[in-house]
């Protein structure tokens, strides 16, 4: 290995023990005070919860861990988004679980949790996988009420997804293992079957105190809406259990009934791993984000036997094309090549740049990928589209637009790791969270924004500079210097994974070496849900 191979490695290394400590602090949802106060009433914490619910030894993938991360600090900050989300099993059964974390802020509803609850129900949707609800929240965070409750993807919206995924016949349990109040109430009651666990869950439309500043009642909660009052006299609830753990075995038992649906049939055999170790990865991006690097080599340490055909070799160089399996599951790969690479008309292209060629060449085989039911991988390492003279008179923006068009309409699913850059219209093309990725996923070396820090920062300069000149004011060297280390230091925070992360610009962020359970793990779920529409491009800018 090269002196640059180990520096390399070194740096990702401590990448991956920053990504490991904030995650360990964020498991801590509230604190070890809340998780012992938790523990003193004998329930369960979120994250317990869903240890001991899920099939032992079985893979956990979730989502949104770092949602929330860094915001809302004003309040104390919401870890997590007060929610813990995943996809995993249950009696042998693929399935998304959605536990309230009670250690923050009694599991009441940030903005960030509605989304990250939404979410959740998206995935569930999307791949018609059935959905545990584990309960405990205090609705939503009165504070902060207009930011969660009145708009169409803010609190409500999850009823209406109740709603939509009964009638689809998708799959909803709900058990209220704690505090279930207000609107909130509608969640688990909307779901086809509710469990609740006696003495700590509760479920009402207004608490003790509310009803007797409404009505003038003096109540108890547990009388008012506890396990007994619903389970024996208004039958609200379907199932009543002593503790949490006989709660989430009923679960267990409920999901080991359950029949079997159509899949959408894609292709897999015998997993195999790679050939080149995986391990390798952490010395082939290079510490220097501008140094260039194969991404192939990238490739290899993530298929199955390090084996991919790649389509059209030698033409549209700057963006590779190829199938492989991950995992046993066939999938189609379109990835940004980092390196520099010569057409045959003698151009040098740039690596990470999507040139006419390569646009051509991708929409062609997204379109074949899509012909013969082949789920995408997108591979992003992407700084934008090639511009100047040439470019446009080649027609990049026709190009480019017909490869947006032929993966936005794709009807297979679709996948997307952001490796390193992620700028621009090239997050576009190389299927951003706008174009619906059944799940998105970022390492640790991801940039997201609209071009690099640099571009960006000396164009916010010159704003900037412009309007104080504008104003009369005079802006002299040690200033403008000044002004530009700030908004370099906001620009290079807001490119952070971890700021995507905490807003769900991508489902979390991930080592390298879990790309390949976290990508099957995906495909095993689009394969719930057989396609049932036919795949049509539309007009093609040809």
């Amino acid at each position: 290995m090269t002196i640059d191979f180990h520096k390399n490695e070194e740096a990702y290394q401590q990448l991956i023990s920053q990504l490991t400590n904030r995650l360990k602090k964020v498991y801590q949802g509230g604190g070890l005070k809340k998780i012992e106060s938790h523990h003193q009433k004998g329930k369960l914490t979120a994250r317990e919860r869903i240890a001991y619910l899920i099939d032992k030894s079985s893979y956990f993938l979730e989502i949104g861990a770092m949602a929330g991360d860094g915001m809302y600090q004003e309040e104390g900050g919401c870890p997590s988004g007060g929610v813990v989300v995943g996809i995993g099993y249950v009696s042998g059964r693929q399935c998304i679980v959605v536990a309230n974390d009670a250690t923050v802020k009694a599991g009441a509803w940030f903005p960030i949790t509605a989304k990250k609850n939404l979410r959740a129900q998206e995935i569930a949707i999307e791949n018609r996988l059935p959905i545990i609800y584990l309960v405990d929240s205090a609705g939503v965070y009165l504070p902060m009420q207009d930011e969660i409750f009145p708009d169409k993807e803010h609190f409500g919206r999850q009823f209406r997804n109740n709603a939509l995924m009964s009638s689809m016949g998708i799959v909803q349990i709900a058990a209220i293992m704690g505090s279930c109040v207000a609107g909130g109430a509608y969640l688990p009651i909307m779901s086809d079957e509710a469990l609740i666990v006696d003495k700590t869950g509760s479920i009402f439309l207004a608490g003790s105190y509310l009803v007797k500043a409404a009505i003038g009642e003096d109540v108890d909660n547990e009388t008012l809406g506890g396990a007994t009052t619903h389970c024996e006299i208004s039958g609200v609830t379907d199932y009543k259990y002593e503790n949490d753990q006989q709660c989430l075995d009923a679960i267990r038992t409920i999901f080991d009934k359950m029949g079997d649906n159509p899949t959408a049939g894609f292709n897999r055999t015998t997993p195999a791993p790679p050939a080149k170790a995986p391990e390798e990865i952490y010395g082939l991006i290079p510490a220097d984000r501008v140094k260039p690097y194969d991404m192939l080599e990238i490739i290899d340490r993530l298929v199955d036997n390090s084996s991919f055909e790649e389509y059209k070799q030698k033409y549209g160089q700057s963006l590779l094309c190829g199938l492989a399996r991950i995992e046993g599951w066939a999938i189609g790969i379109v990835a940004n090549q980092r390196k520099v690479v010569k057409s045959k008309k003698g151009e040098m292209q740039m690596g990470g740049v999507i040139y006419s060629d390569s646009a051509d060449k991708a929409a062609r085989f997204i379109m074949n990928c899509n012909q013969k039911k082949i789920p995408l991988l997108f591979l992003q390492d992407v700084s934008g589209f090639m511009v100047g003279s040439r470019a446009e008179h080649g027609g990049i923006i026709k190009d480019g637009a017909k490869m947006v068009n032929a993966m936005a309409n794709s009807v297979v699913p679709k996948f997307t790791v952001i490796i390193g850059n992620s700028y621009g219209a090239g997050n576009y093309a190389m299927c951003g969270k706008a174009y619906d990725p059944r799940l998105i996923f970022a390492w640790p070396t991801a940039q997201i924004a609209v071009m690099s820090g640099a571009s960006a920062a000396k164009t916010l300069l010159q704003i900037q500079v412009a309007t104080l000149k504008s104003r009369g004011e005079e802006v002299t060297p040690e200033a403008e210097k000044a002004l530009l280390e700030k908004i370099i230091s906001q620009y290079n925070e807001q490119l952070s994974p971890y700021y995507a992360a905490a807003r769900l610009w991508v489902d979390g962020i991930i080592d390298p070496l879990e790309t390949r359970k976290a990508i099957a793990m995906g495909i095993e779920a689009a394969n719930h849900a057989p396609i049932e529409k036919r795949y049509n491009v539309g007009v093609l800018q040809t």
